[in-house]
């Protein structure tokens, strides 16, 4: 990077750090430190709860996903507007009526101590390790593109967090969140407006040969269980998520607490419902975009550029060179045929549109038997290098292609969403340790000073953890599936556990919480025989239906034990 993309990077995130230290520290009790004083507007809450949502991962991640899957990720979110509207009514004035710092403390009023204290062990399991994914993400991606060393990368991105979370708390996240976010949707639009201006043709003529190759597969109806996105899964499997995300997630349940009124916070709540699907659209239609300007200029063989580089430096140097001149060859074909496939459009010859698109799929498949060959090359060269390159896409078209002083932007989006994300992470995980298990359980008699402290204390432990964690994790199939697989595992018992408290009211504790241990031995089991088949019954399902079978499994479980336990 140049000079002034170096200055533009470190300069904007060192104004979010300074300004989010300056305007709130000096937190004195547990409502000003976890709470943030309860006096957030709407749009700060929904501001909030979407950059806490849109990690580093979402701007890594989705535009590669949409350049080699096409935009049917979108389904994803399809159920969103639907889950908030549902906590809306139901879970928030509960919470409200409550006045409860945590989730949690909902479940001991609703149940008792141990169905609380295993609900808040499953949340610190499962976002104590997201944390960690959440920083690793995009370290590893980062310190490759910027040369700098992964656990550098790694402790650089955890220590700014926990400068300003453990200064400010709740309201140092949600209100540096409004600047991260002006952040990562400004320097995305800027990378969308560049690539649509750079690209060879006029922009109908790129969305037809999007749409030609099946890019712009935005809605698919067809059902299948296998499928993790289309439209039932989205309207279905991914509202249990949501609920369970935003209902029960204290990472998101504290960004809406902050809130001013019980109105405040729903409106903030539907903001996140109403806004977050456009915002989704945008990103993956810049990965489309960006798959199209690969279309008219010749695309590297592999996207991790350091592992091509050292294929140049290595034995395989010439087996590597080769390949690469056949890929280009392909290309230049390729091209051809996408011209063709133009003007059969301009023309209306269908006839001529098909032949173009048979040539067009076969050159692509040629095309990625050529990367997988250099991949094998890659793998030869270094046993343990991670070939899947999904996640290099992005950044390595805004390096090769955009201009100074917006690759350093685009470099500050990356890790200000990190940040954004990590950032309600650790403030939850904080405070819920503190709430849920040191003053409930442990130290019953401290002052609000006390426990403020202690907040502060355990909310710089998680990030110790969560950048240790980060350090020594590996790089998943997909980093933005593998955060949704990571919430899904434990979700939908959490999800179960609330819906229960709220919707059973037959229910008792001992019944709910060996429910909840069954249900998610359930999901465990199903998803390491996944693939598969469990006492003879095949499995293949996605992981978004986890959250579904979870939240059914724990409210069917409890019913039963609670209808034995009478007799």
């Amino acid at each position: 990077m140049s000079l002034i993309d170096w200055l533009v990077m470190f300069g904007t995130l060192a104004a979010i750090v300074g300004y989010g230290v300056w305007k709130t520290y000096g937190a004195k009790d547990m409502e000003s430190y976890i709470r943030g004083g309860s006096d957030m507007n709407w749009w700060t809450i929904g501001l909030s709860i979407m950059a806490t949502q849109a990690s580093a991962i979402t701007f890594l991640s989705t535009p590669g996903q949409a350049y080699e899957d096409g935009m049917r990720f979108i389904q994803f979110y399809f159920g969103l507007p639907v889950a908030m509207i549902i906590l809306s009514v139901t879970f928030l004035p509960m919470y409200y009526k409550l006045k409860v710092y945590t989730a949690y403390e909902f479940l001991e009023s609703r149940f008792d101590l141990k169905t609380r204290t295993l609900a808040a062990l499953l949340f610190l399991i499962q976002r104590g390790l997201a944390a960690g994914i959440t920083i690793y993400a995009p370290s590893i991606i980062l310190s490759t593109l910027l040369g700098w060393n992964l656990t550098f990368t790694n402790v650089f991105i955890g220590v700014l967090v926990i400068i300003y979370t453990v200064s400010g708390g709740t309201k140092a996240v949600s209100i540096t969140q409004k600047q991260q976010m002006a952040v990562m949707m400004g320097g995305m639009v800027l990378a969308g407006i560049f690539v649509v201006n750079m690209l060879p043709v006029k922009f109908t003529e790129a969305m037809h040969v999007a749409g030609k190759m099946e890019r712009l597969n935005i809605v698919n109806f067809e059902f299948n269980l296998a499928d993790r996105y289309n439209f039932w899964s989205g309207m279905t499997a991914a509202v249990f998520l949501f609920l369970s995300y935003f209902g029960t997630d204290q990472s998101q349940v504290q960004r809406y607490l902050s809130g001013s009124s019980l109105t405040q916070s729903r409106m903030g709540l539907m903001m996140n419902g109403l806004l977050k699907v456009p915002m989704q659209f945008i990103i993956l239609f810049i990965g489309v975009m960006v798959y199209v300007f690969y279309q008219f200029y010749e695309p590297p063989v592999v996207f991790n550029k350091v592992q091509t580089e050292q294929l140049e430096q290595s034995p395989f140097k010439q087996d590597f060179d080769f390949l690469k001149e056949e890929y280009n060859q392909v290309f230049v074909e390729k091209k051809k045929d996408i011209q063709d496939l133009l003007d059969a459009v301009a023309i209306n010859d269908k006839r001529g549109i098909t032949l173009a698109q048979d040539n067009i799929k076969k050159k692509t498949f040629y095309q990625e038997s050529i990367r997988k060959e250099t991949k094998e090359l890659i793998v030869r060269n270094d046993e343990k290098a991670e070939t899947r390159d999904t996640d290099y896409i992005f950044m390595r078209f805004v390096m090769d292609y955009l201009p100074k002083g917006i690759v350093g932007l685009l470099f500050a989006v990356i890790f200000s969403a990190a940040m954004s994300s990590t950032a309600s992470e650790l403030n939850a995980l904080g405070s819920t340790t503190t709430v849920d298990l040191y003053k409930r359980s442990i130290a019953k008699r401290g002052s609000q000073y006390h426990y403020m402290l202690s907040s502060k204390w355990f909310t710089g432990l998680w990030g110790v953890i969560a950048i240790l964690f980060a350090t020594y994790a590996t790089l998943f199939e997909n980093l933005i599936q593998a955060v949704n697989l990571l919430g899904s595992l434990f979700y939908g018992t959490i999800l179960g556990i609330f819906v229960v408290g709220f919707y059973m009211k037959w229910v008792k504790g001992n019944a709910v919480f060996i429910a909840a241990f069954l249900a998610e031995a359930l999901i465990l089991l199903i998803h390491f025989n996944n693939g598969g088949s469990l006492l003879g019954i095949p499995i293949n399902i996605g992981f978004l239906w986890y959250n579904a079978i979870g939240c059914i499994a724990v409210m069917l479980f409890a019913g039963l034990i609670q209808v034995v336990y009478r007799k």
